[in-house]
């Protein structure tokens, strides 16, 4: 398992960040400089199914780190 362990890291990490930056985001550069959004939309369909992957995706990605400080 050990010698699995750093593969498996980088597959989810890869993933991980691919999903991240596929997301939609609600916000454009104006709202660095003080405006406000002005709208608020829900997820839906593949949106919210990418958002429960991200956060699956991240807490798998920090179990395997724990696991791999841990053995």
């Amino acid at each position: 398992m050990q010698q699995y362990l750093p593969t498996i890291q980088i597959v989810v990490s890869a993933v991980l960040v691919v999903l991240i930056l596929l997301q939609q985001r609600g916000t454009a550069l104006g709202s660095a400089f003080g405006q406000e959004g002005g709208f608020y939309a829900t997820r839906r369909g593949i949106q919210q199914k990418m958002f429960i992957a991200t956060i699956i995706l991240g807490i798998i990605f920090v179990a395997l780190a724990v696991f791999d400080l841990a053995f």
